[in-house]
C-alpha cells in the first residue's frame, strides 16, 4: 500500500469505524480519526495501545465546518469513510442535534472534500431509508425501490443520499453509500440490533441473555461491513452510488442455534416477536460493482466473534458484568 495515503475515518469509536480503522492499520494505511473524544472502548477491543499510538487522533465537531475542513487541511487527507451518525434513538429525542450532525455534518464532509481537492468519498446509509415491508412487492427490497422512512434518523439519510447526488452533479466530487442492515461482531454493544452480539458476549461470559425479538433478516459480520467501506472509499466508480449490504437470511433462532453449538451450555435464548423491518434487501448491484464483496459465514463470524469476547475477558478488556 502506498503511504502517501492517509484516510479520514469519521467515527472512528464507533464498531464500524473501529473495525475500519483496525484493517487500515494492517493493511499499512495512516489513519485519522476524527470524533468528539480520542479514546474508545471499542478500538480498545482490536488494537493494543502500542497499535493505537499509529492513528492521529483529531478531537471534533462534525457539525462545526471549519473544525472538519481543519482536518482535511492539517493532515493531508486523501481518502475518507464517513461513518459518524447519531442513531435513531438519539435523533428521536434531540432532532436539531440530530439533524445538525447527520445531515450538516454530511455537508461539511462533502464540502471540505470539494475545498480540499478530495474527489472521492464513501459514507454510511442505513436501510433505515426504506418503509415498512408491507410497502413493498414480496422479495428482497431493491436498492432503487421508493423511500419512505419511518424515522428521523432514516429521513436524514436520505438527505444524505441527495447531498451526494448534488455534489456529484455541481462538483464532480463522486461517491458511494454502503446501507448496512444488522451488523453483528465484536464493538456492536448499541442499537436495537445489537442483541445477538450480546448475546455471544453473554455466552463468552457464561451469562444467560434473551434476545428481543425473532424473525428473519441478514446479518453483516462488523469486519465484513468495515473491508466494504474501505473498498468503497478505495474505487471511485463516477456519480453518486448507493448500495445496499445484503447477504444469507437467518432465522434468530439459527444465531442462537449457532451460539449453543459454539459454546456448549450457553443460557441463550430468543423471543419470537419479529422486528418490523423486510428480510432481506438485494445486493445485485453491490456485486456488480464490486468484485470482492465480504461476507463471513454466519457460523465462522459467531466462532470469531465469541473467541474475541473470551480473549477479552481473559485478559481484562471487558468485565464480565458488562454483559448485564
Amino acid at each position: 500500500m502506498s503511504n502517501q495515503n492517509t484516510f479520514l475515518v469519521t467515527g472512528a469509536l464507533g464498531c464500524i469505524g473501529a473495525w475500519t480503522v483496525y484493517h487500515l492499520l494492517k493493511q499499512g494505511e495512516r489513519v485519522v480519526s476524527f470524533d468528539l473524544y480520542d479514546r474508545g472502548r471499542r478500538l480498545d477491543l482490536l488494537l493494543t495501545p502500542q497499535e493505537q499510538q499509529a492513528i492521529t487522533f483529531v478531537r471534533g465537531d462534525l457539525s462545526e465546518f471549519a473544525q472538519v475542513l481543519n482536518a482535511f487541511r492539517d493532515n493531508h487527507i486523501t481518502h475518507v469513510v464517513h461513518l459518524a451518525a447519531l442513531q435513531v434513538p438519539f435523533c428521536r429525542a434531540d432532532p436539531v442535534r440530530g439533524a445538525q450532525v447527520n445531515v450538516v455534518g454530511t455537508v461539511n464532509i462533502f464540502e471540505a472534500a470539494k475545498q480540499t481537492g478530495v474527489q472521492h468519498l464513501a459514507y454510511a446509509s442505513s436501510i433505515a431509508v426504506y418503509g415498512p415491508p408491507q410497502e413493498y412487492p414480496a422479495g428482497p427490497i431493491a436498492h432503487d425501490a421508493p423511500l419512505a422512512p419511518r424515522t428521523l434518523y432514516g429521513v436524514y439519510k436520505q438527505a444524505n443520499e441527495g447531498t451526494a447526488r448534488n455534489y456529484w452533479g455541481d462538483h464532480k466530487i463522486s461517491s458511494t453509500a454502503l446501507r448496512p442492515y444488522t451488523v453483528y461482531g465484536v464493538g456492536r454493544d448499541q442499537g436495537l440490533t445489537s442483541d445477538p452480539t450480546k448475546a455471544m458476549l453473554a455466552a463468552a461470559a457464561g451469562q444467560p441473555y434473551v434476545i428481543n425479538f425473532g424473525g428473519r433478516m441478514q446479518l453483516q459480520h462488523a469486519s465484513d461491513v468495515a473491508r466494504q467501506f474501505i473498498e468503497a472509499a478505495r474505487q471511485p466508480l463516477g456519480g453518486a452510488h448507493v448500495f445496499n449490504l445484503g447477504g444469507r437470511v437467518v432465522d434468530i433462532a439459527e444465531v442462537v442455534a449457532a451460539i449453543r453449538k459454539i459454546a456448549p451450555g450457553a443460557q441463550v435464548s430468543h423471543k419470537e416477536t419479529p422486528l418490523p423491518f423486510p428480510e432481506a434487501f438485494d445486493d445485485t448491484e453491490l456485486r456488480r460493482h464490486f468484485s470482492q464483496v465480504y461476507e463471513t459465514p454466519l457460523q465462522e463470524g459467531i466462532q470469531q466473534t465469541i473467541d474475541h469476547f473470551a480473549a477479552c475477558i481473559a485478559d481484562g478488556r471487558l468485565k464480565p458484568e458488562a454483559t448485564a
